[in-house]
C-alpha cells in the first residue's frame, strides 16, 4: 500500500467526519497501519460543505493533509463539484448515487456508487447514510479490514447505536462486494 491519500465529502449532517474517524480508527488500530485524519467543514453545523481527509500508510504518515487523494468518497452534488478536481489521475471516485450526478469523468478514473441515504432509510434512519457508505468503501476499496471497520464502528458511535450502525455497515459492505470498480 506504501501511503494511501483518501478524501470524504459531502454536507455537515451526512456524518462525513465521523466516516474518516471510522476509517482512520481502523487503520491505526486494528489494522496495524498508520493513519491521519484531518477535517474541514463550513460555519454553519448542518447543510455547508465539509470532507474528512484521511491518510493510511504502512509507515508513519508524514505530512497529514490529503493533496491528490486516490480514493475520493462524495456524498453531495456540491461535495463532488469541489473535490472531483483533487482526484489523481488514476484513483477512484465513490458516490452517493442518488444525490450525486457526475460530470465529465477524467480517463482512468474508476467509478463505484451506492444510494447510500435509500439504504440507510430502509434501515429506519437516515442518519447512518455514512455507514453505508463506510461500508461500501470498506468493500470496493480494501482500504481497511471488514473486521477492524466493524471494531471502529463500535467503538465510534454513539451507545445504543451500535446494532444499527453495524446493520448498516453490512448493507453497504455488501453492496461494495457485488461492484466492479469501472471507468
Amino acid at each position: 500500500m506504501a501511503t494511501l491519500e483518501l478524501l470524504i465529502g459531502g454536507f455537515g449532517g451526512q456524518g462525513v467526519i465521523l466516516s474518516g474517524q471510522v476509517v482512520g480508527k481502523a487503520a491505526a488500530l486494528y489494522d496495524g497501519k498508520h493513519s491521519t485524519m484531518t477535517q474541514a467543514f463550513g460555519p454553519e453545523a448542518r447543510g455547508s460543505a465539509c470532507s474528512a481527509q484521511v491518510v493510511v500508510s504502512d509507515t508513519p504518515v508524514l505530512y497529514p493533509y490529503v493533496r491528490k487523494p486516490a480514493i475520493l468518497v462524495v456524498m453531495s452534488q456540491e461535495a463532488y463539484t469541489k473535490f472531483s478536481p483533487l482526484l489523481a489521475p488514476d484513483g477512484i471516485l465513490l458516490y452517493e448515487s442518488d444525490l450525486v450526478q457526475l460530470g465529465e469523468v477524467p480517463p482512468g478514473v474508476r467509478l463505484g456508487s451506492v444510494p447510500s441515504t435509500r439504504i440507510a432509510e430502509e434501515l429506519g434512519r437516515k442518519l447512518v447514510s455514512n455507514i453505508v457508505m463506510t461500508g461500501f468503501l470498506s468493500a470496493a476499496t480494501g482500504v481497511v479490514s471488514k473486521e477492524a471497520a466493524r471494531k471502529a464502528i463500535e467503538d465510534s458511535v454513539p451507545p445504543g447505536t451500535e446494532r444499527l450502525n453495524l446493520s448498516a455497515f453490512e448493507k453497504g459492505f455488501s453492496h461494495g462486494q457485488g461492484t466492479t470498480l469501472h471507468n
